[in-house]
């Protein structure tokens, strides 16, 4: 979950007048179970009781279809064609297939045409335009976040609003653009779509169409396919290349659930997730999984957390079981193993779960293994118990071999929110370095107990920084480290799993925005280098009684009454069919809109997977962009700010970065960590960059669209740098 930082100060302002654990964890493996809710759960509330259904006095709108599309028929997963092999198994040299360049989500390059010795000399080859920009008033919801891809003669790519392009990539010329006509009320948090699929028909002919083709999920819950080479619906994909992604999923609103993630195909199966709006109520749409048939579209199988041995669509009328763990991240797929690794959230209300079922608690803030020719997890690994802190995975697993005396093993990265790394078995979810189980803290909330212990990732470095203390505590100048000195001893802190509160506020470091976000990690096999940046940003996090919770507008957005405005959106949420609303803020001076915590805010960081070492570490961002009452400074100080968005690595020595809110693409020299290289962006460049390789010359890429939460300036640039030509 993400929020809304102007929002968050609003609200802020108003309210300053206010799997569970087992009782003893044992050795690691059992971090890793075969069978979800296998383990003792601590019981909250019944179902029947007063917040046990949906609130009366909010009703739901009727269900979403903005595409009209009929239900999907099924078929036997039996039946599903064996996949000839994909450009993104092993990607030519030159191309960039898969959202993380290939099937292992490595973010890796072997192109080495720009170096450290001529990274400096980088101009830019052209500037596209996906002409998708918000309209007047509309800037607070934008966030394209994009990273195209590049298979032979084509960079693919898709607008913030899903509509698809193919671009010459030496000089971004459009040469098809589907326009999927996603309309505005349908974006959730934000407009983003971070990437499109490329798939290779096992059924159609070479030469046909659709033979190759380009597959997305769109924010109106929709599942498309088109001809990579004429950006044509494939008619024989559904209905006239569309699925409803509605379909089974109950009543809703636009923006209450939308696609953001590439859907990953596995065998011939595309496996779906989907975002489920923060914040909103107990009984939210599901976080259903589900699968479908690549050739054909056709359903295939779902897993619905609470309905564990039922795989099939609801019927008419039925829908999957509402408010259930969702999956916003990009997952990952393991063709060998037959798998889709789906990093999971919090069930509907993250920061209250006495309503949760013991089968959500088992798999939420987890990595969930999930055969694709059943739909049956094979294994899940929680990352956090109980989770009351909106610490869901949301960066996506990079598949790697891990050195053993015995030989490599098929292993799994798992970043986190915490800073923690997690470093699994793929084929049993079984940790391949120490994970200990440590004492947490005891909950605040009657009726709603926390775990006794959460698990810490002792075998890997930490992301992160010592707990906070008030000599952390920073500002602009003696009166405002005054001020957020007080707001420390104001609020309730015991270390990272400060349990929520109603009587004061409580401090969530290192936040939900922190560690390891979207923009996921790179990793380099041949060097063993894994580099990642990361976040240092805590909240200042308060319940509020459900009558202060209306008092303050806090409505979800399928009540007639909501206001987008009313912060409803991302972070602060009514949490209807609780007794609680959530007010969350960062930990700041609300005057100054600077952190209250001493910088950086935001690094990035080599590690040596070898050895698990530190190789560097440095601020990610400088505070040129950013100062006091959201003022820029110009000045090139290396404060490290906060980043979303990822790194990518070259053969050729380099690591390009993005992210930081200083609006700065940087090259970064592998081997020490120093900046050898930037450029300023038209926009925030909150998205992860790609680099590929036509008719001989390296292109780096970067979607400069900005992003709203970070606050920086929202374009429709996708920049694409070069080395200057030679020769003729």
């Amino acid at each position: 979950m993400r929020i809304s930082l102007l929002a968050a100060s609003a609200l802020s302002l108003a309210t300053c007048s206010s799997f569970v654990s087992p009782a003893k964890a044992q050795v690691a493996s059992e971090h890793a179970s075969s069978i979800p809710g296998s383990s003792p759960q601590e019981e909250g509330p019944s179902v029947n009781s007063k917040f046990g259904a949906p609130s009366p006095f909010a009703p739901q709108a009727a269900g979403v279809n903005a595409a009209n599309l009929p239900d999907n028929p099924s078929m036997d997963p039996a039946e599903v064609t064996p996949m000839v092999p994909q450009q993104s198994a092993t990607p030519a040299e030159g191309d960039w297939a898969a959202y993380g360049r290939d099937d292992d989500a490595s973010r890796y390059s072997p192109l080495a045409q720009i170096t450290p010795e001529n990274v400096g000399q980088l101009q830019r080859a052209f500037i596209y335009h996906t002409g998708s920009k918000p309209a007047p008033g509309q800037a607070n919801k934008w966030a394209a976040e994009t990273t195209p891809l590049k298979v032979g003669d084509g960079l693919y790519m898709c607008s913030a609003t899903n509509d698809m392009m193919k671009l010459d990539p030496a000089t971004g010329r459009e040469i098809w653009r589907f326009k999927a006509g996603v309309q505005f009320h349908s974006i959730p948090y934000t407009a983003a779509c971070k990437s499109v699929v490329y798939y290779t028909s096992s059924t159609t002919p070479e030469g046909q169409p659709c033979h190759n083709r380009i597959v997305e999920a769109t924010l109106d819950e929709r599942l498309i396919s088109v001809d990579a080479d004429t950006g044509e619906a494939c008619k024989n994909f559904g209905f006239n290349g569309q699925i409803n992604l509605m379909q089974g999923m109950g009543e809703s609103v636009p923006g209450f659930v939308s696609e953001t993630a590439p859907p990953p195909i596995i065998n011939g199966v595309i496996v779906t997730n989907q975002e489920v709006l923060d914040g909103q109520r107990r009984w939210a749409p599901s976080g259903v999984i589900r699968g479908y048939d690549a050739e054909s579209g056709k359903f295939l199988w779902a897993w619905d957390v609470n309905r564990p041995n039922d795989h099939s669509q609801p019927a008419p009328g039925e829908h999957y079981s509402r408010g259930t763990p969702n999956s916003w991240a990009a997952m990952t797929g393991d063709n060998a193993l037959g798998l889709v690794y789906v990093p999971t959230g919090n069930s509907a209300a993250d920061y209250y779960s006495a309503l949760r079922t013991p089968e959500e608690n088992a798999v939420s803030s987890s990595i969930v293994a999930i055969d694709v020719k059943t739909g049956s997890p094979r294994w899940v690994f929680q990352t956090v118990h109980k989770d009351v802190w909106d610490y869901d995975l949301g960066s996506q697993a990079t598949k790697f071999d891990f050195p053993t005396d015995h030989g490599p093993v098929p292993a799994l990265i798992v970043p986190t929110k915490r800073g923690e790394t997690f470093v699994l078995d793929r084929a049993t979810g079984k940790p391949l370095l120490p994970v200990e189980e440590r004492p947490a803290p005891a909950g605040h909330i009657p009726g709603d107990p926390r775990a006794a212990t959460q698990p810490w990732s002792t075998g890997m470095p930490r992301l992160g920084f010592p707990p906070l203390k008030e000599s952390d505590m920073w500002g602009m100048s003696p009166i405002d480290q005054l001020f957020c000195r007080i707001k420390f001893r104001r609020a309730r802190y015991e270390g990272e799993f400060t349990a929520p509160s109603l009587d004061k506020p409580w401090i969530e470091y290192p936040g939900y925005n922190g560690g390891s976000d979207w923009g996921s990690m790179a990793y380099d096999a041949k060097t063993g280098i894994l580099i990642a940046n990361w976040n240092n940003t805590p909240m200042y996090d308060q319940l509020v009684t459900r009558r202060r919770a209306d008092k303050l507008g806090m409505r979800p957005i399928d009540s007639p009454y909501f206001d987008a405005k009313s912060g409803g959106a991302e972070g602060n949420g009514a949490q209807a069919d609780t007794p609680y609303g959530i007010v969350v803020t960062p930990f700041w001076d609300q005057f100054t809109g600077m952190m209250c915590n001493k910088p950086p805010y935001g690094a990035i960081t080599a590690i040596d997977m070898h050895t698990r070492k530190v190789l560097w570490q440095t601020p990610l961002g400088t505070a040129r962009a950013n100062g006091p009452f959201g003022l820029p400074t110009y000045l090139p100080l290396k404060i490290g700010t906060p980043n979303n968005g990822g790194p990518i690595i070259t053969a050729g020595g380099l690591v390009f970065v993005a992210a930081a809110t200083d609006n700065l693409i940087r090259a970064i020299d592998i081997k020490t960590g120093k900046t050898v290289w930037s450029d300023v962006l038209p926009g925030g460049g909150q998205a992860t960059p790609m680099t590929y390789e036509y008719k001989g010359r390296q292109y780096i890429a970067i979607m400069a669209g900005g992003h709203h939460f970070m606050m920086t300036p929202v374009t429709d640039d996708l920049v694409v740098y070069a080395l200057p030509k030679t020769g003729n």
